[in-house]
């Protein structure tokens, strides 16, 4: 499938809280899209070093290739009073603690957009849709059966700009952000996103990286996303950390028919170095996550949960070490046909030592298909980098499903 550079649509609720509804019906845009007749959404985007006593601040430091991401530090908060404010403070060059208070609405203000589509993935009523967007129906599923119109909100198909040195933080549950999401890209780097909900995203990924370096995903929830929960796109993203975070994939529609989310996690960048630690993911059918082009993934201690198609599907230039991680009802951990990278599954614990100054953990698979690949070649691309440690994945189900996702913080 042809990966198209997204555009992102956040509804967030909860400390600081995306809102959106909807009533456009059966579909949701970009280059694949979800049927929904509406949706609302909620999230707490929150960055460390917070000097608010109204405002929660995040609880630890980021392990992994993202340590030492510090967002917005301890400068001084600011409170913006309207989208335009919002928009400024997000987008400027100066650090900054941006504490949300009320609901900034975005819906409508940019009016709606109708656009021709298609069904490739089968007409049934739990099948997504796709957008014609790019002509991507007609240059790639050119046999797919026609949509003739479909109308979505045109504020959500570009996200917010997201500038180096930000700290985004919901004060309690006031903090709402309606009908646009946030894009971190071309150069941006130290930010930190932390307990916050992306949900029914409207036609694009929930949390896009493009171009980046520092920066670090914690404690978020994403579901009922449209295409990617968490995109990382083909300009370099140096040192990121996606951590206790709850991939929620269960929903109406998606592209395998099933209420199975396909479109999970992305890693396409050029030089990208990945931490992927404690995180839950939840009812997927595929690119849980997609690794490829040229990224280092260290995939340590995930909870893999009633995933109906496979889970890992890594690519040409895709470097994977996945140790201590959890695969229950998996049918396939990692997709055979498609892989053309290097995997090592840590069977062997001895085997991480010289790279990562420590044994590596077994991986764990109950109702599963096989997880079992032995190259340790690539290994050696970890000298020198911060390592997130790891236990043992007897005691990974209960420690995620307890700790993952917005909410749970202080946990």
């Amino acid at each position: 499938v042809h990966h198209c550079r997204p555009s992102a649509i956040f509804s967030f609720l909860s400390k600081l809280s995306f809102f959106h509804t909807f009533n456009y019906p059966h579909s949701l845009i970009f280059s694949f899209t979800m049927k929904y007749t509406g949706f609302a959404a909620s999230a707490t985007a929150l960055m460390a070093g917070v000097a608010s006593a109204a405002v929660t601040g995040v609880t630890g430091k980021p392990e992994g290739f993202a340590s030492g991401t510090t967002g917005g530090g301890d400068t001084a908060a600011v409170y913006p009073s309207t989208t335009d404010e919002l928009v400024s403070y997000l987008g400027d060059s100066s650090p900054r603690v941006i504490v949300l208070t009320k609901t900034f609405d975005f819906t409508g203000t940019e009016g709606t957009t109708t656009s021709a589509g298609c069904s490739p993935w089968g007409t049934g009523a739990a099948c997504q849709q796709a957008i014609n967007k790019d002509d991507w129906c007609t240059n790639y599923q050119p046999d797919a059966p026609t949509v003739s119109s479909i109308t979505y909100d045109a504020a959500g198909t570009l996200g917010i700009t997201v500038a180096s040195d930000k700290s985004i933080v919901g004060d309690g549950s006031k903090g709402v952000i309606k009908g646009k999401g946030l894009r971190v890209v071309n150069g941006a780097s130290n930010i930190q996103i932390s307990d916050i909900n992306p949900h029914y995203v409207w036609g694009g990924d929930a949390i896009t990286l493009d171009g980046t370096d520092n920066v670090w995903i914690d404690h978020v929830t994403t579901s009922n996303i449209a295409r990617q929960h968490i995109v990382l796109g083909t300009d370099a993203c140096g040192n990121v950390t996606i951590s206790n975070s709850y991939i929620d994939g269960s929903g109406d529609y998606s592209a395998t028919c099933d209420g199975h989310q396909y479109w999970s996690i992305y890693m396409d960048g050029s030089e990208d170095r990945v931490t992927l630690k404690n995180n839950y993911i939840y009812q997927t059918s595929g690119r849980a996550p997609k690794v490829q082009t040229n990224t280092l993934l260290h995939a340590v201690n995930n909870y893999w949960n009633d995933n109906s198609g496979h889970a890992f599907e890594i690519g040409e230039g895709g470097y994977v070490l996945a140790e201590g991680n959890v695969f229950e009802n998996v049918e396939a951990p990692l997709e055979a046909s498609s892989f053309k990278g290097e995997l090592f599954t840590a069977d062997s614990g001895s085997a991480c030592s010289s790279a990562l100054g420590r044994s590596c953990e077994a991986n764990s698979l109950s109702g599963s298909g096989t997880f079992s690949e032995s190259n340790t070649d690539f290994l050696s691309k970890f000298s020198g980098a911060s390592i997130a440690t790891a236990v043992p994945a007897s005691e990974i189900k209960s420690y995620v499903t307890s700790n993952a996702g917005i909410g749970k913080l202080a946990q």
